[in-house]
C-alpha cells in the first residue's frame, strides 16, 4: 500500500516541473513510511523536507504545494500537513479492502517483489568444519542463513546458497589421526587418547565404517615410544607425523578423506532434514587442485600488491585499512589460510556474483577487514562483501546451561535439538533475535503448547482459521467468495480494521527484513498478526446469520490465513491445518 502513496506523490510532482532538478534521483517511495500514531493517518512522507533545501523553499510551504496537487481518489480519504512539513495520508477503507482482494488473488505470491537483475547474490553460511556433527550453535547459522536467503528471493533477488567445506589443513590431519587411533583401539592397540584429538563417539562410528583394507595395526609401546610427553598440541603433532610415517601418505590420506566424507555427508543430511539445502558445496581443497590460489595471487602480483620480506611473500593489506600486512606465502613455500580466503572470494566474483554475503561466527570479526582488503586490491569494491556476524547460542535444559565442545564430545547436536523440540520451533526460535545478539534457547518454552510459545501461538492462528471453514461445512454452509468480495464494506469493527491494516504491512515487512538481513522483523510481524486474529476471533463470531457479513468475514480471515502461511514458509516453519 506504500506504493499508493508514492504514486500520488509522483503524480503531484508531475504537475510541478519546477521541482525536477531538486528531485534528482530521489526515490519517492523512500520518503514514505507508516505512521506510528493512527491519528496522524496511515502513511507519512517527508518529501517536502527533503526537497526544501535544493528547491529553496520552506518545507511546510512545499508540503502545501504537494497537498494542493494531490488529486482526489477513492483510495485516500484525506491528506494533511503535520509538524515541520510531513504530508500525512489517511487511506480509505476501500484501499484496505482492495489489498485484501490482492492477497487472495496473488495467494502464495503475495508479498513477493518483481525480479531484480542486480545484484546477483552468493550467500555463504554454516560452513562448519567437517570434524564432527553440527551442534546447536551451527543450527542458528543454518536457520538464519536459510531464512535470509528466502527473504532475499522474496524481495526479487537472484540468490545462490553455498557451503564452504574447510577440508584442507591441520584440522583434517587431526581428524584423520583421531579416527586412526580409534581404529587401532578397536584392534587392541590401546593408548591414552590425545587431549587435542576429536573425542566424540562419532569418531568410533567412523572408525568402524571406513575401508582399511591393507592397513595393519601397530604395537602400542612402539607407537607411544615415538610420542613425547608435554603440551597437547606437541603430542597431537607428533601423532600426526607418526601416523603419516606408519601408514604412508596414501593410506593416511585415505583414512582422512573417508572420515571427512562421512562427516560431510552427515552434515548435509542433518541440514536437509532441517529444511536447509545448498546450491553448491565448495571444497577448500579445490582452491589448490583448481589453481585458484595461484590465479588470485597472480592478480595481486600484477597489481603490485605483493612484496618479499624475510623469505615470505606479503600482501599490502595496510594500504586498504587493515591493521597490518598479511603473509600469503610462508618461507617454506606453503600458502596461508589468508591466501585461501582471498582466492575463494576472488573465485566468487569471477563466477559472476555481485554481492557476497558471508554469515560467520562473531569470532571472525578481524577476518572481514582483511578479506575486503583482498577484494579491493584485486579491483573490486569493499562493499561487494557483507559479513553478518552470528552471536552465540546458549541452550538451556531444565534451567541448566549446556556445554558445547566438538573435540571433547560434550555438546548437544542440532539433530538432538530437532528431535526434542521439532524443526518448526528450532527454525523459529533461532531467528527470533537479531544475529548480533546472544540467543538463550529455552527448551521448556519451545516445547510448550501455550501462548508463551510464539511459534505455537502463530501456528494456532492458522489452524483456528482452518477450523472455521470446517465448521462452515459441518453446518452445510458455503463461503460465497464473490459475495464476500463485494461485501467488505460491512467490515467496520475495530478488530476488523486492525487486522486489515496489519495484513497490508506484509510486503513492507518482507522488504525491511530482506534489506536489513533481519528475519526477526518477520517473526515479530507474524506474532502481531496472530494476536490481531486471536483478538478478532475472541470478540466476534464469523459464521453469523447475515450471509453477506459472514462471507465478508470469511474473506478477511482467508487473507489472514494466506499471509500467515506465506510468512511461516519464509521462516521454514509449517502452517498446520489442525493442532
Amino acid at each position: 500500500m506504500k506504493s499508493i502513496v508514492a504514486q500520488h506523490l509522483q503524480d503531484a510532482l508531475a504537475g510541478m516541473p519546477e521541482l525536477a532538478d531538486a528531485v534528482g534521483d530521489l526515490s519517492i517511495e523512500s520518503t514514505v513510511e507508516r505512521t506510528r500514531d493512527a491519528s496522524h493517518g496511515d502513511f507519512a512522507s517527508n518529501i517536502a523536507m527533503r526537497l526544501a533545501k535544493p528547491a529553496g523553499k520552506n518545507p511546510r510551504e512545499l508540503a502545501a504545494m504537494f497537498v494542493e496537487k494531490i488529486a482526489g481518489s477513492d483510495q485516500v480519504d484525506k491528506v494533511d500537513i503535520a509538524g515541520p512539513g510531513f504530508i500525512n495520508f489517511h487511506l480509505s477503507a476501500a484501499a484496505f479492502h482492495a489489498e485484501i482482494l490482492s492477497i487472495l488473488s496473488k495467494g502464495t505470491e503475495y508479498g513477493r517483489q518483481a525480479h531484480k537483475d542486480k545484484p546477483r547474490i552468493l550467500l555463504e553460511f554454516v560452513s562448519a568444519n567437517p570434524t564432527g556433527p553440527l551442534h546447536v550453535g551451527h543450527g542458528r547459522h543454518a536457520a538464519f542463513g536459510a531464512t535470509v536467503g528466502n527473504l532475499l528471493q522474496a524481495a526479487g533477488y537472484t540468490v545462490s546458497r553455498e557451503y564452504y567445506v574447510n577440508d584442507a589443513g591441520r584440522q583434517m590431519d587431526i581428524l584423520g589421526v583421531s579416527v586412526w587411533l580409534r581404529w587401532l583401539e578397536s584392534k587392541g592397540t590401546l593408548i591414552p587418547f590425545p587431549e587435542a584429538g576429536y573425542r566424540g563417539d562419532y569418531i568410533r562410528d567412523i572408525a568402524s565404517e571406513i575401508d582399511t583394507t591393507g592397513i595393519e595395526p601397530v604395537d602400542a609401546e612402539e607407537l607411544l615410544g615415538a610420542i613425547p610427553e608435554g603440551d597437547k598440541e606437541v603430542v597431537i603433532e607428533a601423532l600426526i607425523t607418526r601416523a603419516k610415517t606408519t601408514l604412508g601418505a596414501t593410506d593416511f590420506d585415505r583414512i582422512r578423506q573417508q572420515s571427512l566424507e562421512s562427516i560431510r555427508a552427515d552434515i548435509e543430511d542433518d541440514l536437509a532434514e532441517f529444511g536447509v539445502t545448498f546450491d553448491r558445496w565448495y571444497s577448500e581443497q579445490s582452491l589448490t587442485t583448481g589453481h585458484r590460489i595461484e590465479a588470485a595471487l597472480a592478480v595481486l602480483e600484477e597489481r603490485g600488491m605483493l612484496y618479499k620480506k624475510d623469505g615470505a611473500t606479503w600482501f599490502r593489506a595496510t594500504d586498504f585499512g587493515d591493521e597490518k600486512d598479511r603473509v600469503v606465502i610462508r618461507e617454506n613455500g606453503a600458502k596461508t589460510y589468508f591466501a585461501s580466503d582471498i582466492a575463494y572470494h576472488f573465485d566468487k566474483r569471477e563466477r559472476g556474483f555481485d554481492l557476497l554475503i558471508d554469515i560467520l561466527g562473531s569470532d571472525h570479526h578481524g577476518y572481514v577487514a582483511r578479506v575486503r582488503a583482498g577484494l579491493e586490491a584485486m579491483g573490486y569494491k569493499a562493499a561487494d562483501l557483507e559479513v553478518p556476524l552470528m552471536q552465540f547460542v546458549a541452550l538451556y535444559r531444565d534451567g541448566k546451561k549446556m556445554q558445547m565442545s566438538t573435540r571433547s564430545g560434550e555438546f548437544d547436536t542440532l539433530r538432538q535439538l530437532r528431535a526434542e523440540v521439532g524443526n518448526d520451533a528450532a527454525r523459529f526460535f533461532y531467528v527470533s533475535r537479531s544475529n548480533d545478539q546472544h540467543l538463550d534457547f529455552d527448551l521448556d518454552i519451545a516445547k510448550s503448547e501455550s501462548n508463551d510459545n510464539p511459534v505455537y501461538y502463530i501456528q494456532y492462528a492458522h489452524a483456528r482459521i482452518a477450523s472455521v471453514y470446517r465448521q462452515l461445512a459441518e453446518r452445510s454452509l458455503a463461503w460465497d467468495t464473490a459475495q464476500g468480495h463485494a461485501s467488505l464494506a460491512l467490515l467496520t469493527e475495530p478488530q476488523e480494521k486492525a487486522l486489515a491494516t496489519t495484513l497490508s504491512r506484509y510486503p513492507e515487512i518482507i522488504e525491511l527484513a530482506a534489506n536489513n538481513r533481519a528475519p526477526q522483523h518477520l517473526v515479530h510481524y507474524l506474532r502481531d498478526l496472530a494476536n490481531d486474529f486471536h483478538t478478532y476471533y475472541n470478540a466476534h463470531a464469523f459464521i453469523v446469520d447475515d450471509a453477506k457479513l459472514r462471507d465478508a468475514r470469511l474473506t478477511l480471515i482467508a487473507a489472514a490465513r494466506t499471509v500467515i502461511a506465506n510468512g511461516l514458509e519464509l521462516l521454514g516453519v509449517s502452517a498446520p491445518e489442525t493442532m
